[in-house]
């Protein structure tokens, strides 16, 4: 496969399960998004629209993204990701979603050390996590994919 499919097929499943999120799974009443790696800002774009009233809150190493997509001052956290997304833990995340897979083994390997507890202290009890990578964490149970989302290509889970 391309990596131009390999892409388009990334993109698809992220949005389809950020549209499962926001359509059909319950959510806590209360709690941020957050946006762990904002990119070029597609994505927070996204969440923009399928969560309205709810803050967004974004964190990247550097800010990259297209002027319609830059978070509002105090929305927007720059530096080491793992670090920077700390002052959120026990706030209660209603949801946190983190693209920030490489594709590359040995660096994926590195953040896998840390991200899963990370979004783990990010979430609200019942909150729901997307990821790009697999977070194997005692906190975090598995849920079903939508159909439409080849297993291992995204992953989704529920704080207990």
């Amino acid at each position: 496969m391309s990596r131009l499919d390999s892409f388009i097929r990334r993109m698809m499943a992220q949005r389809d399960v950020l549209n499962h999120v926001a359509a059909d799974l319950e959510l806590p009443a209360q709690g941020a998004v957050l946006e762990l790696g904002l990119g070029n800002g597609r994505t927070y774009s996204h969440l923009r629209e399928i969560f309205p009233g709810r803050r967004i809150i974004a964190f990247d190493r550097a800010l990259a993204a297209h002027e319609s997509s830059i978070p509002a001052p105090g929305d927007l956290f720059l530096g080491e990701i793992r670090d920077s997304a700390r002052q959120f833990a026990r706030q209660d995340a209603a949801v946190v979603h983190a693209d920030i897979g490489t594709g590359n083994a040995a660096r994926d390997a590195l953040t896998l050390e840390w991200l899963p507890a990370l979004v783990a202290d990010l979430l609200g009890p019942g909150g729901i996590g997307v990821s790009g990578l697999p977070l194997q964490h005692p906190r975090l149970e598995p849920l079903a994919l939508p159909a439409a989302v080849p297993a291992d290509r995204y992953f989704l889970y529920r704080r207990r």
